[in-house]
């Protein structure tokens, strides 16, 4: 996709998108942690529904007319239990179409938001599928997890207000699935502030995308999977990242374990594995501060099952 074809995302666009989704979301802390990871966390786990998504959901559905059949979305879990809860909060009905790895605990959040769930296949893109094929037939407007200019302009109000609250920052690392929190963020930050991208080895589309100069389907094996599964990246998330992303680089599971693990004991943040990921970057030295550097790390994601997050931590 070329600049002139491209969508226009930018500074202007999510600012319009934080006066409409304002009202509806939480404006998250700022944490310094000191010691060897030493950076500023960016508490966005505490957002309404326990991660990120509400930006996108709300300014999606402010953003355009809902026909009587509601909205439609396929998720891991927490695009879907965003979308449930901005398309209640609103006065929607909400069909979110889940694969079979999507945790217990996700499901029941779409749940209690009211949404309609649905199991559609194993991975993501099988409920994608699903999903696509509901909206044919019912007349849903689809709301993508990822690969969209409302949800991409919703999820960049998270750099708009970090920016705002923080006493300066060079550089920010964040989760990646498949690609809306970090082309939103990196539109936002355009060439201020240096943004990387953090990919579980085993759950990598923008990092292939990025080597192939297109995007191209990978294999997903990780334990944040559920989070950030995304079998295949977007075009207009790569056509951003491509422009600004300045690097993304790989973690593996063990180390997303570890940060969970640390971000308890040292901050007593209970997070999910995709949560940690970003963090994970920069505890086990996949990315390497520069001396001096001001180091963001964004905390993504609190959606995790009770029992096992009990047992990592013990």
């Amino acid at each position: 996709m070329s600049r002139q074809t491209m969508p226009m995302i930018g500074p202007e666009e999510i600012a319009a998108a934080a006066a409409r989704v304002t009202p509806h979301v939480r404006r998250t802390p700022l944490l310094r942690l000191d010691g060897p990871a030493k950076c500023e966390l960016k508490l966005e786990h505490m957002q309404v529904t326990g991660t990120f998504k509400a930006r996108g959901a709300f300014n999606s559905l402010l953003s355009m007319d809902v026909p009587a059949a509601g909205v439609a979305a396929a998720s891991g879990g927490n695009h879907g239990a965003a979308v449930a809860y901005a398309a209640n909060r609103l006065g929607h009905k909400a069909a979110i179409f889940v694969p079979t790895i999507a945790s217990a605990s996700k499901i029941d959040l779409i749940r209690a938001a009211e949404g309609d769930v649905r199991i559609g296949g194993d991975r993501y893109a099988e409920a994608l599928a699903a999903c696509e094929a509901y909206q044919a037939d019912s007349g849903a407007i689809s709301i993508h997890a990822y690969d969209a200019p409302a949800t991409i302009a919703g999820q960049g109000t998270v750099a708009l207000e970090w920016e705002a609250d923080s006493k300066g920052l060079d550089t920010v690392l964040v989760a990646v699935g498949g690609g809306g929190l970090i082309s939103g963020m990196a539109a936002w930050f355009e060439d201020r502030v240096k943004v990387v991208g953090v990919e579980p080895e085993g759950s990598c589309a923008l990092h292939a995308a990025l080597d192939a100069g297109h995007p191209v389907d990978v294999e997903i094996d990780s334990i944040a999977a559920d989070a950030l599964g995304a079998k295949r990246t977007g075009e207009l998330n790569l056509a951003i990242a491509k422009r600004y992303v300045a690097d993304v680089v790989l973690v593996p599971d063990q180390a997303i374990l570890d940060a969970q693990k640390s971000l308890w004991d040292t901050a007593r943040l209970l997070v999910e594995p995709a949560g940690a990921t970003a963090f994970a970057a920069l505890a086990s030295g996949a990315y390497r501060a520069a001396p001096g550097e001001r180091v963001g790390v964004l905390v993504c994601g609190a959606n995790t099952d009770p029992s096992k997050l009990g047992a990592l931590l013990a």
